[in-house]
């Protein structure tokens, strides 16, 4: 891929850049190296890496998914201003 310094104008505008005139060539030429060190990538044979999530190595720790109440409820109610049982009551906002 090719990039002009016209390209480089239309880009600039779409991302609200203020890109001045003689500032168009120079980033042109900065834009196809950039393009043709990634078509260089496409060069490397990565048909036996496995997909990776990082570059180090890690087992996640897992935990049980077990449902249960926290154990807190009635410590959460101390703070509530008004409640009923472990339910926090709240004034009625909808008719």
């Amino acid at each position: 891929m090719s990039v002009d310094k016209d390209t480089v104008r239309r880009i600039a505008g779409l991302a609200r850049l203020a890109v001045p005139a003689e500032k168009l060539e120079p980033l042109a030429g900065e834009l196809n190296g950039i393009f043709n060190w990634v078509e260089m990538l496409n060069e490397v044979n990565v048909a036996d890496v496995p997909a990776m999530t990082s570059v180090v190595a890690q087992k996640l720790k897992w935990r049980a998914d077990v449902v249960n109440d926290g154990g807190v409820a009635e410590e959460l109610m101390k703070n509530a201003p008004e409640h009923e049982s472990t339910f926090f009551v709240v004034p009625k906002v909808v008719e």
